[in-house]
């Protein structure tokens, strides 16, 4: 029997990340849980015992159940009648070996029924849970929900929702709507106190939510009347029991037909105020957004994983000329490049999620006591690295994982094409990816400002600094001579003063940038295990040609340039 998690040894990797210890040191509290309850850690070593154990459960649950109900859920998709959703039967299936393992509180405080697991180990379980069925992640994954619940909501609200969904019960953001997709300060739901009942109420239309027909929804609206902009969103918390809410229809979709993404009307919704007035979108959905694209990017690198062992199986039994197409090099370069990516991706991602991990241990430590200044400086200095990372890695794995999807299908040739073969399905999974929680575009509109000012450059130089093993050398003066290049492609931008001009360069300097990263990202992961050589070998050279290409473009981009491509139609 396979197992998601033993079979890809890259997870126990990253798992095993020296700054680990210090996450577990401050999600455990010295270790103050055990006292209380008796699944609860005592020690470092216990703790990471438990994610070794749970890690495998995933992997097993993915192996055994959900990977094989993905073709029929995607076939058979969920429904809608009267209102209400009904879900796939491999999906309901799916759901109630999750419940039945108690992964639906992975991350959430102990208190409230949950496992009070980082979320490096939280996104392990969704890498190996989008690889195996891509639709079933935007299901599960939106338990994440909980914990802008918990970082905003009140005691009370904690206690009444974050119980129920480490429980079981599922969650949903209802943000979009038909005349609000990325300007979301567009958003027109009306929110209308009821000072009568000492509720809120909620009448509008939401469009493209996944999971529409969840129990407890995270919503978006307008409560301060007159505005126009984001300052007169809130964020409420409506609640499935109290009726309101019908679901219009399910979209037909090109992918992940598995999870319903759904209209909703709201009629009166009886809704209560997560937070406090108008810092919705200011400060609740973009904390909501930047932990729902991380877990994009941990489906991503799940589709990836998916892609290139399919492509790989493939291509080590088709035989063509008289032997196995693997051994043709235009093969052997697609699967070698595509294995590259997929590590590089995976290291961004648990790059990330250690980032994510520090700020927001500390940030649970502030609502004990008070932080000192060592502590203060921490948090803020990871919260910053994570705000830099998760925009450039979700658009980079994104893209990443429609890359190998394509070459995946392509390796297959015609027979890719028919829905004989998974890579069918990935190939319409993926496609979403660098489209939904804010599009690649929108990704490099959030990371330019770290490219402006210095900021990844600052952090290529610190892993520059590190020391690596005498025989990566040759890999390091590459990397070295990406990142002189970047630099003074940034420069080159920089010097033209023209705001338009860097708008219209920004994602060739940020692709620049994440080349350099996951470069030297990967240069670590070869440094600490010989198995990683060949992919950072791949990948540096890849990265090398294409800033070497956007600094190409850059040098010979004339300002009339500009005018072509506005008057091009």
């Amino acid at each position: 029997m396979a197992n998601y998690y033993t079979d890809t040894p890259s997870l126990k990797h990253h798992l095993h990340h020296p700054a680990m210890r210090r996450i577990v040191e401050l999600k455990e509290h010295n270790f103050s849980d055990c006292e209380t309850f008796d699944y609860a850690p005592v020690d470092y070593d216990d703790a990471m015992d438990s994610y070794e154990k749970i890690l495998e459960l995933v992997g097993e649950i993915c192996d055994t159940i959900i990977a094989p109900n993905a073709e029929d859920v995607d076939k058979e998709g969920p429904t809608v009648d009267s209102g209400r959703v009904a879900y796939a039967k491999g999906t309901q299936t799916n759901l109630e070996a999750v419940r039945k393992a108690g992964l639906m509180g992975i991350s959430l405080p102990r208190r409230f029924g949950g496992l009070n697991f980082p979320t490096t180990v939280n996104i392990m379980a969704a890498d190996m849970i989008s690889r195996a069925d891509a639709s079933f992640e935007n299901l599960w994954g939106l338990q994440e929900c909980a914990s802008t619940l918990y970082e905003f909501g009140n005691d009370d609200q904690h206690r009444r929702y974050i119980t129920r969904v480490c429980d079981g019960e599922t969650m949903s953001m209802d943000l979009t709507e038909p005349d609000a997709g990325s300007d979301l300060q567009a958003v027109m739901l009306k929110a209308t106190l009821d000072e009568a009942e000492g509720c809120w109420r909620l009448n509008g239309v939401k469009r493209f939510i996944t999971n529409g027909d969840s129990d407890i929804h995270l919503v978006l609206a307008r409560s301060e009347e007159g505005t126009k902009d984001g300052r007169g969103l809130s964020m409420f918390v409506y609640d499935k029991r109290n009726g309101g809410v019908t679901v219009r229809r399910i979209e037909n979709k090109l992918g992940i037909k598995g999870a319903p993404t759904c209209e909703l009307v709201f009629r009166d919704a009886k809704a209560e105020l997560c937070g406090e007035r108008r810092l919705g979108l200011i400060k609740y959905v973009m904390a909501l957004m930047n932990g729902a694209r991380l877990g994009i990017t941990s489906q991503a690198v799940g589709i990836s994983e998916a892609a290139c062992r399919e492509g790989y199986a493939y291509a080590l039994e088709r035989r063509q000329f008289g032997k196995a197409i693997i051994n043709f090099p235009a093969v052997y370069e697609m699967l070698a490049l595509m294995r590259a990516k997929t590590d590089a991706s995976r290291a961004m991602l648990y790059e990330t999620a250690r980032f994510v991990d520090v700020y927001k241990a500390l940030d649970d430590t502030a609502r004990e006591r008070k932080l000192t200044p060592e502590e203060r400086q921490e948090q803020k200095t990871h919260a910053r690295l994570a705000d830099a990372f998760t925009p450039m890695g979700k658009a980079i794995c994104t893209e990443y994982a429609n890359q190998n999807a394509y070459d995946a299908l392509q390796i297959h040739g015609g027979s890719g094409y028919m829905k004989d073969y998974a890579c069918e399905r990935l190939y319409r999974d993926a496609r979403i990816t660098n489209i939904y929680e804010g599009t690649t575009q929108m990704q490099v509109v959030a990371a330019i400002r770290y490219v402006t000012s210095g900021f990844y450059l600052n952090r290529i130089r610190d892993y520059q600094a590190i020391d690596y093993k005498p025989e990566l050398a040759d890999l390091k003066q590459r990397l070295t001579e990406m990142t002189n290049i970047y630099e003074k492609t940034v420069s080159l931008v920089m010097e033209v003063k023209d705001n338009e001009y860097l708008d219209l360069m920004a994602r060739r300097l940020v692709e620049s940038a994440a080349h350099c990263i996951l470069g030297y990202l990967l240069l670590q992961d070869a440094h600490a295990h010989d198995s990683f050589r060949n992919s950072a070998e791949v990948y540096i050279r890849y990265g090398q040609a294409e800033v070497c290409k956007n600094q190409e473009y850059i040098n010979n981009f004339k300002p009339e340039g500009l005018n072509v491509l506005k008057t091009t139609f």
